[in-house]
């Protein structure tokens, strides 16, 4: 049995969909079930709460080979340890309650560099990390760079105004990933749990991409004029903060990408490995111009 957590959510529906797909049995944790589609729902078995809460977690954990573990995003909470660390405690007494053999966590790059104490979000999440190593799990935290997806969130400015925004360097290259890769890696080591002991497993995408790159290739891609605009750290605490984020996610937040803008996602050697395959141009055309077009 393999548990999968967040399994609405962009990283976690489709490592439900991989699961399902290679014939595996599954439970989810899920708050609102009937979010899942009906055909999903006849295949698994489904934990319903949040995996914050012991109760749920030491339910969902029973007789569970291996677990998919990712936070839910949670930009109002008072503190980055409420959203990390703190979250999964309850998890963490499962897993060793429960016998748990394999977590398989999603998490980000970073861990050795000069900024990993100072990167906000990032370092609340390797803490994390650590935290569940500790348990004596066995676990692989999938580190990461920016995601492709992320600009999912642009999607107007993008066919509106022909721009979209990060804070940092336009010509500062550095990896950038597909969800779906992520995915895939997470369900690959999910369903062959011939790994043991505590590690990471970084997914880099093929190529390092500066914003000005990507934005040369969505201007290709979706036939139009496109530019990417660097707002000032400052500028972009304020635009948080006025979407309704808490003061200890925007300064996390900020934080994270002060630390990317000083190289925090250039620091792990790229392999044959951790070089997935989905190219930036490729995610643009499968997804990015749909969503632009109205058709996602």
């Amino acid at each position: 049995m393999i548990v999968v957590t967040t399994p609405t959510g962009s990283i976690g529906r489709q490592v439900l969909a991989r699961l399902l797909h290679a014939g595996e049995p599954v439970r989810v944790i899920a708050r609102d079930p009937s979010r899942l589609p009906e055909e999903t729902l006849a295949r698994i078995e489904v934990v319903q709460g949040s995996h914050g809460e012991a109760d749920v977690v030491e339910r969902a954990f029973d007789g569970a080979d291996a677990v998919f573990w990712l936070p839910p995003p949670n930009p109002h909470a008072e503190s980055l340890n409420a959203v990390y660390a703190g979250f999964a405690r309850p998890a963490c007494e499962a897993f060793k309650m429960r016998g748990v053999g394999h977590v398989v966590g999603i998490s980000a790059l970073g861990r050795g560099t000069p900024m990993a104490d100072r990167a906000g979000l990032v370092t609340a999440s390797l803490a994390m990390d650590d935290m569940i190593a500790g348990t004596g799990v066995n676990y692989r935290a999938l580190t990461m760079p920016s995601f492709m997806d992320n600009l999912l969130r642009q999607v107007a400015s993008i066919r509106d105004r022909g721009e979209f925004f990060s804070p940092g360097r336009g010509d500062r290259k550095a990896p950038v990933c597909a969800t779906r890769d992520i995915a895939a890696v997470a369900a690959d080591l999910l369903v062959n749990r011939g790994w043991s002991g505590q590690g990471h497993r970084a997914v880099l995408g093929p190529e390092d991409l500066s914003p000005n790159d990507m934005a040369r290739i969505m201007a290709e891609v979706l036939g139009r004029p496109l530019v990417h605009r660097a707002v000032p750290i400052e500028a972009f605490k304020a635009q948080l903060s006025a979407a309704g984020l808490s003061p200890a996610f925007v300064e996390g937040y900020a934080d994270m990408m002060t630390a990317k803008a000083e190289g925090l996602d250039n620091a792990e050697p790229r392999t044959a490995e951790n070089t997935t395959p989905t190219t930036f141009r490729q995610w643009c055309e499968d997804v990015l111009r749909p969503a632009v077009m109205g058709r996602a």
